[in-house]
């Protein structure tokens, strides 16, 4: 299954291993300008059997981004708790293709849907989000550390 819009070539996505834990970091720090996670928050989830942590890299450009979803036991909800695509892989369809790979691996997992939440000043994430079936079901004021709201989405994942 390709996770790309047809005119953008491909870039492959694949469970990120512990080796890829500084190429995670520096991502971290150049896509966000903060709710950074930590070296020891990455550290945790590539070992986390709750979390799935993955990485859009090819050979001649590196790591060009990531996924993060989380798994609750006993819940057939998945969280994707983060995308973040570097400057360079920007425009490219690599959002989509990281969060359609995202929702594979819940669907993997048994998850019938998908929660996530997006800062209200995020237009692009929330236009990524709605062009791929999510609906806004809530709103959550105060969300991110620098006090900007969010607002909750949620997607059924029917089983492929």
């Amino acid at each position: 299954m390709t996770h790309a819009p047809a005119h953008a070539p491909t870039i492959p996505v694949r469970r990120a291993a512990p080796a890829d834990l500084d190429a995670l970091v520096a991502l971290e720090r150049c896509a966000f300008s903060g709710d950074r996670m930590s070296r020891a928050q990455y550290r945790r989830h590539l070992a986390s059997p709750r979390a799935a942590v993955l990485v859009a890299d090819t050979p001649d450009e590196g790591l060009l981004g990531s996924a993060l979803v989380f798994f609750r036991a006993g819940s057939t909800l998945a969280r994707l708790y983060s995308i973040a695509t570097a400057p360079a892989a920007r425009g490219r369809g690599l959002g989509g293709t990281l969060l359609a790979a995202a929702e594979d691996a819940a669907r993997a997992r048994g998850c019938r849907g998908m929660r996530l939440e997006v800062r209200m000043d995020n237009t692009a994430a929330m236009a990524l989000y709605e062009r791929a079936g999510y609906r806004r079901i809530g709103r959550y004021a105060g969300y991110y550390e620098d006090g900007a709201d969010a607002w909750r989405y949620e997607k059924g994942l029917a089983a492929c």
